[in-house]
């Protein structure tokens, strides 16, 4: 008797500790945050009336590395995203098309600082949450 309760207990534990193991792995693939920039505001499009824009920005992130990368690199995202930004014109924002396509750059000029600084990309996607030309 002594021996059947011993080994229910021990497969039971053995059991508790290959579910809980599972679940850590299935967490750390199934990773997902998002990341709010503070929103920006750049006059853009060149000589002439001066023009405006506002956007509002979230990265997507698949590990607590890149979370805390894209946190430790912030300032330096933000300045080159200021930058692109500023350098548009009314033909680069004036459509959705072209918004989405000014999303990919920015994601792309973010990917880019982040392998210069970390080795590796380590961001998923970028998504303009706002924009707004005035």
């Amino acid at each position: 008797m002594l021996k059947r309760l011993v080994l229910l207990f021990f497969m039971t534990f053995s059991v508790q500790l290959a579910w809980a193991e599972g679940e850590e792995n299935a967490a750390a693939d199934d990773y997902v945050n998002y990341i709010e920039l503070k929103p920006f505001v750049t006059n853009f499009g060149g000589v002439g009336k001066t023009r405006f824009l506002k956007c509002e920005i979230t990265i997507q992130v698949s590990s607590e590395a890149a979370h805390h990368a894209v946190n430790q690199h912030m300032p330096h995202l933000r300045n080159d995203i200021v930058f692109l930004l500023s350098a548009q014109t009314d033909d680069t924002v004036g459509t959705v098309e072209m918004q989405q396509a000014l999303a990919k750059k920015a994601l792309k000029k973010v990917q880019n600082i982040l392998v210069e600084e970390q080795g590796e990309a380590m961001v998923s996607d970028l998504f303009f949450t706002s924009f707004v030309v005035q």
